[in-house]
């Protein structure tokens, strides 16, 4: 019971997109009454439920936990996450900040074959996307970038 407590408290405070240190998030759940916390407790924690630091409304570098059955939208903070947008004859190569490969690759998976991406593969930091085929490479790196607003 206390673990489910636990993970809805963290979960819920993650949503609110403020803790910037692992240090702060050990700290309000200490004040929530969770004493047997620490930082290598919430790091396991983060990595369990796929948390990743983005920048905020405020434009800080915060926690904040990928929507659980929804997919993301590239009117949300994970655009800033996309470092780099290349491609050579037969994919479409992005990098991103560490952890967030998995989520920027869930966002242009949903876009899907309607936009020219059969699918995409993604590690910790970088994703290989490939084209429909009815798309070049070039223009998948062209409708990419625009999701993404980045320049050419």
């Amino acid at each position: 019971m206390k673990q489910d407590a636990l993970t809805k408290t963290f979960k819920e405070m993650l949503s609110q997109e403020k803790f910037s240190s692992q240090v702060e998030i050990v700290q309000a759940l200490q004040e929530q009454g969770f004493d047997n916390i620490n930082q290598s407790k919430i790091s396991r924690m983060l990595t369990k439920f796929g948390a990743v630091r983005t920048r905020n409304a405020k434009s800080e570098m915060v926690y904040c936990l990928p929507a659980e059955m929804s997919v993301p939208t590239t009117s949300s903070p994970l655009k800033n996450l996309v470092l780099d947008i290349d491609y050579n004859s037969s994919m479409v190569v992005i990098h991103t900040s560490p952890g967030a490969a998995q989520l920027i690759a869930r966002l242009l998976d949903s876009i899907g074959k309607a936009e020219g991406i059969l699918g995409s593969i993604a590690g910790d930091d970088t994703i290989f996307s490939t084209p429909t085929k009815g798309c070049t490479v070039k223009k998948l790196y062209q409708i990419i970038l625009e999701l993404f607003e980045q320049e050419l």
